[in-house]
């Protein structure tokens, strides 16, 4: 079934375009833009007339009551208008049948951080399709309609959260990130290291708190670049029982952050964050000190790594699991953009890339370097030395850093000479993406 969303199965933190109360559901007929007819199917942009529409289909498609709202603390007046930011906030596109709203895909506008470089990002939720309307190609059509508007607002990259890995990677998505979650027993938390600072409660909307999330985002590959949306998204299932702790450095400056709750014995992290090996360490001080209260300690890591070498007792459980998806959009921009370690003005190099969703990437991109700049031209394929072969989705794993040019080669995902391979791994930087946010 098509129904789905890039998004987990229910999340309605994503569903911030919801009902607006100054809006008169009753307005004249509009006249609209359809961009796609298939029949008496009717594609076009959705607006604040189709909020009730909109509001149905997520709620169906993703099995969610009204009962199931009540339960984690939605208000009845939130879940008839919800909070802002609405429609207008997202593009959100929809096939319609005889009126009635079938199919849809949301699309948000971003930021990422891609090896220290800012990049624009178009994030991708919302995929929803009513199951009567399936087998139809509603959806490949909603994606190429996505992917055209993304390129042509000049964002560069493209993230969503897979409900179906095979079905996006047909569209030229691929893994770049884990989520590694772990469980350390109580007799395993690690002993109280001697730090100078403390750690400090602090409310969720903590600009202390905030900031640390800011300058780490600013100086992680991967990391999701959080403005006023992202926190919303962020916080508004669970924002009730989370607590979030600040470690602080004895000049109280804020250097780390834990973001958590306690609940039958366990302590439960959402997430951890430290700007140093200082706050590292304060941070597991105050987790240890809740031993008398706690079983166990459970939580998600994000950074790529395994957490079990640097805990004394490394017999935890660690398990891992596939996260976010992502796909280049504009492979020749991209490649313009990308921090490459090193610049060698001996050396051009032709990436002979693969993508059937998107047919402006498809071609041969000649690289090289001049002066400091990194200099790509589309040129004809009909070159024969120093040529990479590979799909979109792989040259994203590759330069994202989610695996290695070595790798991927000898997973034959590369067509190229051995020698290139030399090249590619001091090209590319060695950092793997941290990606800890959902949308």
């Amino acid at each position: 079934m098509e129904i789905g969303t890039t998004s987990h199965y229910f999340q309605p933190h994503s569903w911030h375009y919801f009902m607006n109360e100054d809006i008169n559901m009753e307005e004249q007929q509009h006249t609209y833009t359809y961009l796609e007819t298939n029949g008496e199917f009717k594609m076009r942009e959705l607006d604040k007339r189709d909020l009730e529409q909109f509001n149905a289909l997520l709620q169906y498609a993703f099995q969610v009551t009204s009962y199931d709202l009540f339960q984690t603390g939605w208000e009845q007046d939130e879940i008839k208008y919800a909070k802002r930011p609405i429609l207008e906030e997202a593009y959100v596109l929809g096939w319609f049948y005889q009126d009635r709203l079938a199919s849809m895909i949301v699309v948000y506008s971003m930021k990422v951080n891609v090896h220290d470089t800012i990049i624009d990002m178009g994030g991708i939720t919302g995929v929803a399709t009513y199951p009567e309307y399936t087998g139809r190609g509603l959806i490949h059509a909603l994606m190429r309609h996505a992917l055209d508007y993304i390129h042509r607002n000049g964002m560069l990259l493209s993230f969503l959260y897979p409900y179906s890995i095979p079905f996006y990677r047909k569209m030229g998505w691929e893994i770049v990130s884990d989520k590694l979650s772990f469980t350390v027993k109580d007799t395993q938390l690690p002993k109280m290291r001697p730090v100078d600072g403390m750690v400090e409660r602090v409310s969720l909307d903590s600009e202390d708190y905030h900031n640390v999330h800011s300058y780490f985002a600013l100086q992680r590959h991967g990391a999701l670049i959080r403005d006023s949306l992202s926190w919303e998204e962020y916080w508004r299932w669970d924002n009730d029982d989370m607590i979030a702790a600040v470690y602080y450095s004895k000049e109280h400056k804020p250097l780390g952050y834990v973001v958590y709750y306690i609940a039958n014995e366990i302590f439960h992290i959402k997430e951890m964050v430290y700007l140093n090996i200082e706050a590292n360490y304060g941070l597991w001080n105050y987790i240890s000190a809740h031993f008398s209260m706690i079983t166990q300690v459970q939580g998600d890591n994000y950074s790529g790594e395994p957490m079990a070498y640097l805990f004394e007792d490394s017999e935890i459980t660690e398990t891992i699991s596939p996260y976010i998806m992502a796909r280049i959009i504009d492979v020749r921009k991209f490649l313009a953009e990308y921090p490459f370690q090193i610049q060698p003005e001996e050396l051009k190099i032709h990436f002979l890339v693969h993508d059937e969703m998107a047919p402006w990437n498809e071609g041969d991109y000649m690289l090289s370097w001049h002066n400091g700049k990194t200099v790509c031209e589309q040129v004809e394929n009909n070159q024969s030395i120093n040529v990479v072969e590979l799909s979109v989705n792989t040259l994203t794993a590759m330069l994202m850093g989610y695996k290695r040019p070595s790798y991927l080669y000898e997973h034959e995902k590369i067509k190229t000479e051995y020698y290139m391979l030399t090249w590619l791994e001091r090209l590319i930087p060695v950092e793997k993406p941290y990606f800890s946010d959902y949308f």
